[in-house]
C-alpha cells in the first residue's frame, strides 16, 4: 500500500484581496518540486482564502446594537465584536463567560461565527481587524480546484480548513469548512466489518479527518504554513459540500 503523507507548500506570502490565490499555491508548489497526481488533496487555510476575497473588516464598522451590548456584558467580550458576531450568525447557541458559541450563517456551531484576530495584519492605527470566513467556502474550494486541477488529473480535492473546538473535548483541530472534488462524508452503512458484521451507525467525517492532518503539518501559530497536500488516501469522487457534514438540528444534542 502506499504510504500517507502530507507535504507542506512554505513560501506563501502574505495574501490579500489583490492576491492570486491559486497562483501562489502553484508557485509555493513549484519551488517545492511538488507536482498534484491523482488523488492529492490540496488543504488551504480558511485565513488566506478569506483574505484574498477581502474579508477583513475593523471593529469600528459595527456599531454596536442594545440587543449586542447586552450579550456584551454576559460574555465579557467587546460590544463591536459581538455585534459583527451576530451579523454572521443565525442564532446564539450558548452565550456565558467569555464563551458566545453560535450558529454560523453557513449552518457551523462555532465560537465567535469563525471571526478571527489572529495572524491578521492591522488595518488603520487602533489594530483592531477582525476576519470574516468566505462568503461560500464551497465555491472557493470549487474555484481554487478548477484552477489547480493538471490537464488530464481528474481525481483532485481541495479542503478549506478551519479551526474548531469541540464539545467535551480540551483543544481545537481542523474541520473542513468548504470541500471541492472530495466528499464530505462517507457512509459506510450496510458494509460489513472484518468479522462480517453489518456496519450500522459508520459515517467517517472523511474532509473533517483530511483537514485535521493537514493542520498538524500547516500549524496554528506563527508557521507561516497556510496550505499542504495530503497524499496517498483512497477516496472517491462525488457530490461535494461541506454542509453534509452538518447534523441535523433535531439530531444536534448539544444545542
Amino acid at each position: 500500500m502506499a504510504p500517507i503523507q502530507i507535504l507542506k507548500l512554505p513560501g506563501l506570502p502574505m495574501i490579500g484581496p489583490d492576491s492570486d490565490l491559486d497562483a501562489e499555491i502553484a508557485g509555493a508548489m513549484a519551488r517545492s518540486a511538488i507536482a498534484l497526481q491523482d488523488g492529492d488533496i490540496v488543504v488551504v487555510a480558511q485565513k488566506i482564502v478569506s483574505k484574498a476575497e477581502g474579508r477583513k473588516r475593523v471593529l469600528n464598522d459595527y456599531p454596536p446594537s442594545p440587543a449586542a451590548r447586552d450579550l456584551a456584558g454576559t460574555v465579557n467580550k467587546d460590544p463591536r465584536l459581538v455585534e459583527a458576531v451576530l451579523s454572521e450568525s443565525r442564532a446564539v447557541i450558548r452565550a456565558v463567560p467569555n464563551v458566545l458559541i453560535v450558529e454560523h450563517k453557513l449552518g457551523h456551531i462555532m465560537a465567535n461565527a469563525g471571526i478571527d484576530q489572529s495572524n491578521v495584519e492591522a488595518d488603520g492605527a487602533d489594530g483592531e481587524t477582525i476576519l470574516l470566513l468566505p462568503e461560500d467556502p464551497d465555491a472557493s474550494a470549487r474555484a481554487l480546484r478548477d484552477r489547480l486541477r493538471p490537464p488530464g488529473v481528474e481525481r483532485i480535492g481541495v479542503v478549506i480548513s478551519d479551526s474548531f473546538g469541540r464539545p467535551w473535548r480540551i483543544g481545537t483541530t481542523g474541520v473542513a469548512i468548504g470541500v471541492a472534488g472530495v466528499p464530505a462524508v462517507i457512509d459506510r452503512r450496510g458494509e460489513k466489518d472484518m468479522f462480517g458484521r453489518v456496519m450500522q451507525v459508520t459515517e467517517v467525517g472523511f474532509a473533517d479527518a483530511v483537514a485535521a492532518a493537514a493542520c498538524l503539518a500547516m500549524g496554528e501559530g506563527a508557521e507561516a504554513i497556510p496550505a499542504a497536500i495530503v497524499r496517498g488516501l483512497d477516496w472517491h469522487a462525488g457530490t461535494c459540500n461541506a454542509s453534509d457534514g452538518l447534523r441535523d438540528p433535531e439530531r444536534d444534542l448539544f444545542r
